[in-house]
């Protein structure tokens, strides 16, 4: 993929997750009062905001032409693995009491998903350091 190609699918993707941030967020705020306590509403919270936070580094990643492609394309896939392992585990396991299901066995999936994220922030270092 060219760099204009992956710099437009970061861009988009990062429009899209902070689109669903917002939503989510919205959910949480309103939806999720009725059905879960206060400390998984907290927890559902922090999904949102690292969800929000790694997508608009995602629209400032798609606008750098300092860092090369390689390091770009690295930094987007660990973001993209661990949005959806460290968010989406944590929207699941806040929202299973009210789904009237345990999901409880999937919660060391959170922690993988905060590695990739760490792991993405580490390249993403890396990268900077690297710029001329």
């Amino acid at each position: 993929m060219e760099n204009t190609g992956i710099n437009k699918t970061i861009l988009i993707t990062g429009a899209v997750l902070a689109l669903l941030a917002v939503l989510l967020g919205a959910f949480g705020a309103h939806g999720l009062e009725k059905l879960v306590d206060a400390k998984s509403i907290d927890s559902f919270k922090t999904g949102v905001r690292y969800q929000m936070y790694h997508a608009i580094v995602c629209i400032i990643l798609g606008n750098m032409n300092t860092i090369s492609l390689k390091s770009k394309k690295r930094i987007f896939y660990f973001f993209m693995g661990g949005i959806p392992l460290f968010s989406g585990s944590i929207y699941l396991l806040t929202i299973d009491e009210a789904l009237g299901i345990s999901l409880s066995s999937i919660g060391f999936v959170t922690p993988l998903g905060g590695f990739l994220l760490i792991f993405g922030w580490i390249f993403f270092i890396i990268s900077l350091v690297k710029i001329k």
